[in-house]
């Protein structure tokens, strides 16, 4: 499986060949090139196996593939993207990736592999307990740090250049967080020289990512068909709201985004925090409450007043107070947030935005109880969204969710150990992974107390 076609000067490699970068990145790059600005394209590949199907598909299709993108009114619109010019197939000891991200021409190394692929606590130190980063601590190729220190290696040994780490995930901080989490990793590797080499040869800008994009169901497939008259293997689908920030730290050259919407700027903090904490945690706290709800779509949950009124109280009384001064209107944001997630057409799951929940506790939602503690505040609003992922998880744990939940930080032992202990709250409460610093806290166990109390009244309503 290959696919190649006349690639342009410079290269950007991107890890992680999923819906979200088709729908967002990759877009951008396809925007620029039909404006005319062919100097840069785009090579994509995988660390692991599990999408080699959307490989073999965007390979037999020279790497096009269709884009719909939908209103909240209905409005459909169809485009074929054409911005990635290599398919790099995948194998298990990952030559192909590291020989196309140590070619002189690669100038970005950008990945989306989630939030828990990072695998760093609340310090960013990495997990190295987990058998993944242990695994590539003893030489592996398993994770994007694994695959990197190769890339990097090569990289010296061959003189190929500066080289940007981009990462495009939904990490506060993500750049730093990342660099922070590479530099450890070849350091305990011993891999001092690529350490010193990756500190004088790359940059790791921050950014913020933001399009809702769900998995591709096959219906997709049969609308683009209907729609262009292609039979498009690999087709994606995303709502039309599109925004990319990023900060302007490149070190080896970078295309002109700006030109084609995306927005360059000197910090990017203001904006991932707002996006953080309001879109991506009032997201997870739709799905969790709609998944406790008995509803299936994200949507479903939005339009319910009850739910929609947790997810608009949690942001504003808590989040908008933490975030202020702000260059965004907060108020608006939030607004604008919860009728993208109302617009019935996206029919994005509960089961896919309720994934990952031991990530995104502590980083979407943690920082703000934190922060209302250190102001002497209970944060009661906040404090339902743990309550509702705990009775969630709860149900997990009985096997009574409607879907099989996926979770790639979560250890099965310990989640299940919550609810076979004593007391299930104070389990959950001292969880170092999930609290770090505020784990065993008299103020968190008291306010998830009442806050799930607040929940199982809300629950014994709906029954």
């Amino acid at each position: 499986m290959t696919s190649e076609r006349n690639a342009a000067a410079d290269v950007i490699l991107h890890i992680g060949a999923g819906s979200f970068h088709r729908a967002h990145q990759a877009w951008y790059l396809h925007r620029l090139i039909e404006s005319g600005d062919t100097r840069w394209s785009l090579s994509v590949g995988n660390i692991r196996g599990d999408m080699n199907a959307v490989l073999e598909a965007l390979a037999s299709q020279n790497g096009e593939y269709t884009l719909e993108t939908v209103t909240p009114q209905g409005e459909r619109a169809y485009e074929r993207i054409k911005s990635i010019t290599k398919v790099v197939p995948w194998a298990a000891d990952l030559d192909a990736l590291v020989e196309a991200g140590a070619a002189p021409e690669c100038k970005i190394v950008s990945f989306t592999v989630t939030e828990g692929g990072y695998y760093l606590d609340e310090h960013d130190k990495l997990d190295t307990a987990n058998p993944d980063i242990a695994a590539d601590l003893k030489g592996g190729r398993t994770t994007i740090y694994g695959a990197l220190a190769a890339i990097l290696d090569a990289r010296a040994k061959q003189n190929a250049g500066k080289v940007t780490l981009q990462n495009c995930d939904n990490l506060r901080s993500n750049g730093d967080r990342f660099k922070a989490g590479m530099l450890e990793f070849l350091q305990l590797r011993g891999e001092s020289a690529v350490r010193d080499w990756m500190i004088a040869n790359t940059s790791c800008p921050n950014s913020m990512v933001d399009r809702i994009t769900p998995r591709p169901t096959p219906d997709v497939r049969d609308r683009v068909k209907a729609a262009t008259g292609v039979d498009d293997q690999a087709p994606v689908m995303g709502e039309a709201f599109i925004q990319w920030v990023i900060e302007d730290h490149f070190c080896a050259g970078r295309p002109a985004w700006e030109k084609v919407g995306a927005e360059l700027v000197e910090s990017v903090l203001p904006y991932e925090e707002a996006k953080i904490r309001i879109l991506n945690a009032s997201h997870s706290c739709i799905a969790w409450a709609g998944t406790l709800a008995g509803l299936q779509y994200i949507h479903e949950g939005t339009l319910d007043p009850e739910i929609r009124a947790l997810a608009e109280a949690y942001v504003t009384e808590d989040v908008i107070p933490c975030l202020t001064p702000s260059p965004l209107d907060l108020a608006k944001y939030r607004d604008v947030v919860l009728d993208r997630f109302s617009n019935p057409y996206i029919q994005d799951t509960n089961q896919r935005v309720a994934a990952d929940g031991f990530s995104k506790l502590p980083g979407f939602i943690a920082p703000t109880l934190s922060e209302c503690f250190a102001r002497q505040v209970d944060p009661n609003a906040t404090a339902v969204l743990p309550a509702l992922f705990f009775r969630f998880l709860e149900r997990w744990h009985e096997g009574k969710l409607p879907y099989t939940y996926q979770d790639g930080v979560m250890d099965p032992a310990v989640a299940h150990g919550f609810f076979t202990s004593s007391d299930p709250l104070k389990a959950f409460a001292s969880d170092k992974l999930l609290w770090g610093s505020m784990a065993a806290g008299d103020g968190l166990e008291r306010v998830l107390r009442a806050a799930v109390a607040r929940v199982d009244g809300w629950l014994e309503k709906r029954a």
